[in-house]
């Protein structure tokens, strides 16, 4: 199949009877099931006035909903996935820059979704679950929109995905990913990871969010595979779905791993039968001491992927046995073309270190109603991911941190993941975040929260001493904070910018 084409026929590849979309205690979807509820589901919404380039905005809790509802309303129109949790306000901002048409939530839902949408004149549709069908079997109910103006099945070039940047320290982008970059990207990780119609994957990540629509659900069905759709991440279920759902992988942000290590000793029989074949990791840095214990305790490799929203997710990934996996570093490309640049926009040799860039049929071709983003995001014929990295003589990618997150200690620039790395060695820390604070003299000045190993103890001082013997003075954080938890977004990631406000460190 060529490379570009919609997501639709990418899922024409399933049996009609292999298993597609599967959930806790509830019968199977199959592909042919899949494929006859993409076909009603678009009969449907073009009945009710929606078609191809209408938007429909998705609040829907995690689960095999959530999953056949992106596929099959993507078929037929633009969906825009949002974040169940969000609070009237946050709804009113993406619900108006989407310019959604309509909004699709659970058949009971009487939360601020239903009455932000109704004040701004959103149609309300309401999804059906069916209990006792197959997981993931829905209808939808509502009233005619407006007459359809395009109907029929998606175009490759149509928009599939309407999704916001986490805007850290400006207001999110939206970014509009055509089915063409979606059907890429789920190709490119299905390559990548081997994936087949034997394949299973234990979804435990946020369907609002671009690392757990196509890494796990996207990539799997089209691959002909199947996918586990679990309510959201739990880490004490965890170990109970691993044994139920038998999958032969996961996908998951780092913390997730750190959260799931530390019961792995307590739930040795499923530990024991569970059949995964490999474990991904992306979203965030993988600190190599938690990729070491991963593979010790699972005794399978982990793969760490890069991604991000822009390129419909992965841009960059580490290879399978035999193929060369490094810890420590985020791969070698894997489908768009992944390159270092310097800010005159010429390209740097292995070991030089810049800003990385990406070009290919995953990217996204800009930002929505955003010049001024597009003007600093698109140059040099490719696009500007932000990050800052080296690529080492294998073609190996290594993120050195987010160009806004480097610390600059007056003049001297510090990346956190160093800081990170170091610190992840000493014996009681299991998790740690370092972040730049403000300084009335400097600037800005290291920082560093910690989360401790159970049963583990120590000290600012014995911290701040070993990150001594390890890095250059100015270096070392001038501030350790011990904390039962690190503050997180909502896809579970850590983030950096604008922690050291959350923790009172003004």
């Amino acid at each position: 199949m060529s490379e570009v084409a919609s997501i639709v026929e990418r899922l024409a590849a399933g049996a009609d009877d292999a298993p597609a979309i599967a959930a806790p205690d509830r019968t199977t979807l199959t592909h042919g099931g899949l494929r006859r509820l993409i076909t009603e589901t678009a009969a449907r919404l073009n009945a009710l006035g929606l078609g191809r380039g209408d938007r429909v905005a998705i609040v829907l809790p995690n689960g095999p909903e959530m999953a056949a509802a992106f596929v099959a309303v993507a078929a037929a129109a633009s969906t825009a996935p949002l974040n169940p949790a969000y609070r009237a306000d946050e709804l009113d901002f993406y619900l108006s820059d989407i310019g959604a048409k309509a909004i699709l939530v659970a058949e009971g839902e009487t939360g601020p979704a239903v009455a932000v949408a109704e004040r701004l004149g959103i149609a309300v549709l309401r999804l059906v679950a069916r209990g006792d069908a197959p997981a993931g079997s829905f209808e939808i109910e509502g009233k005619p929109v407006g007459p359809s103006v395009l109907s029929g099945l998606a175009q490759d070039s149509d928009i599939a995905l309407l999704l916001h940047t986490s805007g850290t320290t400006s207001r999110p982008k939206l970014v509009p990913l055509s089915h063409a970059n979606l059907a890429a990207s789920a190709g490119h990780i299905g390559a990548t990871l081997g994936l087949t119609s034997d394949d299973r994957c234990l979804n435990i990540m946020p369907l609002f969010h671009i690392h757990g629509l196509i890494a796990a659900v996207l990539s799997s069905l089209a691959a002909g595979g199947s996918v586990f759709c679990t309510p959201g991440f739990n880490a004490l279920r965890f170990f109970h779905w691993l044994g139920e759902a038998r999958p032969s992988w996961y996908t998951a942000v780092p913390t997730m791993h750190q959260a799931i290590l530390p019961r792995a000793a307590r739930n040795a029989d499923q530990l024991a039968a569970a059949p995964l074949r490999f474990i991904r990791s992306s979203s965030a840095s993988l600190p190599a001491q938690v990729m070491a214990e991963l593979e010790a305790t699972f005794g399978c490799p982990v793969i760490e992927s890069y991604g991000m929203t822009e390129a419909a997710h992965q841009m960059a990934s580490n290879r399978l046995p035999p193929g060369l996996r490094k810890p420590g570093s985020v791969g070698a490309a894997a489908g768009p073309e992944v390159a270092v640049m310097a800010p005159d926009g010429r390209l740097l040799k292995a070991g030089e270190t810049g800003e990385i860039v990406i070009r290919g049929p995953n990217v996204t071709t800009g930002y929505e109603k955003n010049p001024e983003a597009n003007a600093s995001a698109f140059g040099h014929g490719w696009f500007h991911t932000g990050d800052q990295g080296v690529l080492d003589e294998d073609g190996y990618l290594h993120v050195t941190g987010r160009l806004k997150e480097i610390i600059n200690r007056g003049g001297e620039k510090i990346s956190p993941l160093e800081v990170d790395g170091v610190l992840m060695d000493h014996p009681a820390v299991a998790q740690v975040v370092t972040f730049a604070m403000p300084h009335d003299k400097l600037g800005e000045e290291v920082a560093a929260a910690i989360v401790l190993r159970e049963g583990m103890a120590t000290t600012e001082a014995d911290i701040r001493g070993f990150a001594a013997t390890r890095l250059a003075d100015f270096k070392v954080p001038r501030k350790v904070l011990i904390l039962e938890e690190i503050p997180k977004g909502a896809t579970g990631k850590l983030q950096r910018i604008g922690l050291a406000a959350k923790l009172g460190l003004g």
